[in-house]
């Protein structure tokens, strides 16, 4: 009797199956980073957004603005101790070369704290052709910015203007993925009679314990995380582990 000479491979059955299938499909898988504030992003964000986008095979990356956190050029009263502008740009690029390096397509968001220069320039009378593009000034290219953006019917936008996931959702009734506001970190439904739609909000990766974010001392603690959206139809809402907040 002659061999088999076919290659003989196990098959996955059963959850197993059901798993290989789940993570190994087509369908957007986007990992949503939250607001970074680069250069007062926390230490452990980076290798928490690495392990998510590998845990759930994501094949997409949004960035939910606020990249930059801009401290000197803000419109509220600025620390006395703070780094000046030129420094606090040097560090933020610095900061965002291992970033760019492991995510060199991402699509961002803007966010107030992206768009306080713009702003500072118009209060200025300095037309916006005198500025560079944000992709340029941070040496990210591949990274395109984006007021809304519509991805399986979902919008991310940054939610300075829309208002909270919760609230945008169900105002609008259409699935929304938010960041700006960091002590938010959740993923709700709103059901109607022919239709669902879900909010979600993305928490962020900033260090409480910096300067900037001084303002924010004595009322709730961000909460560090992140999003993933699947198929535009499961969302959810990753916590960083307890232990890496220290």
């Amino acid at each position: 009797m002659k061999a088999n000479n076919k290659e003989s491979r196990p098959r996955l059955t059963g959850k197993k199956k059901a798993n290989h299938d789940f993570f190994n499909s087509e369908e957007s898988r986007v990992l949503v980073i939250g607001d970074t504030h680069f250069p007062f992003v926390h230490d452990n964000y980076f290798d928490f957004i690495v392990d998510t986008y590998n845990k759930y095979n994501c094949n997409r990356v949004v960035h939910i603005g606020d990249v930059i956190d801009s401290h000197t050029v803000s419109y509220h009263e600025t620390s006395a101790d703070a780094f000046g502008g030129k420094t606090e740009l040097a560090m933020a690029r610095e900061q965002i070369k291992k970033w760019h390096k492991q995510f060199p397509k991402v699509d961002v968001l803007w966010g107030n704290h992206g768009r306080l220069v713009m702003r500072k320039a118009q209060s200025g009378g300095i037309p916006s052709e005198w500025i560079r593009d944000i992709s340029q000034v941070l040496e990210v290219p591949g990274w395109e910015w984006h007021y809304d953006l519509y991805i399986d019917n979902v919008r991310y936008t940054h939610g300075d203007a829309a208002g909270k996931a919760r609230t945008a959702c169900k105002r609008d009734m259409q699935s929304t993925v938010t960041g700006h506001y960091h002590t938010d970190l959740y993923t709700e439904y709103a059901v109607g009679a022919n239709s669902r739609v879900f909010g979600m909000a993305v928490g962020c990766g900033i260090n409480d314990k910096s300067y900037a974010m001084s303002y924010a001392k004595g009322g709730k603690k961000s909460a560090l995380g992140c999003g993933v959206v699947i198929g535009g139809q499961v969302p959810i809402a990753v916590p960083m582990q307890m232990e890496d907040y220290k």
